[in-house]
């Protein structure tokens, strides 16, 4: 069982993270930590630039309320909202904040997918702690 359990969500691609909280929570020890990770890709340096300044900040508070509401009152899950690269961004954030387990969900991969691969397939084969990925 785990005590620091990190659940990312893609809030654009699917609505429902509820199979990934189920068993977040039955990964969990008695008083763990689920935290529901959010990421939101950074902006191309060529439109950044025509944007205002507070432009991502104001994003980042928008889908922590929307991530919140999502959540819809789950008391033992902590909304988290950073940008960046979601494969990268999901496993730097497990290695700072020191997660021992990753839960996350997958689609069916497409072809592009084997040939880029998915953020599934990224968080797996860099995370430093182990990954419970849901089909």
């Amino acid at each position: 069982m785990y005590k620091k359990v990190l659940v990312p969500v893609a809030l654009d691609h699917s609505r429902s993270f509820k199979a990934a909280l189920d068993v977040a929570r039955l990964l969990s020890d008695e008083g763990a930590v689920v935290t529901v990770l959010n990421v939101i890709e950074k902006m191309p340096s060529y439109v950044d630039e025509y944007l205002p300044e507070s432009h991502s900040k104001v994003r980042i508070s928008e889908v922590e309320t929307e991530l919140k509401a999502e959540l819809g009152g789950v008391l033992d899950a902590k909304p988290v909202v950073i940008s960046g690269r979601a494969g990268s961004a999901i496993v730097d954030y497990a290695v700072e904040y020191e997660f021992e387990c990753i839960v996350i969900t997958s689609h069916r991969p497409g072809l592009t997918d084997y040939f880029l691969g998915s953020t599934a397939a990224r968080v797996v084969r860099h995370a430093p702690c182990s990954v419970h990925v849901i089909r």
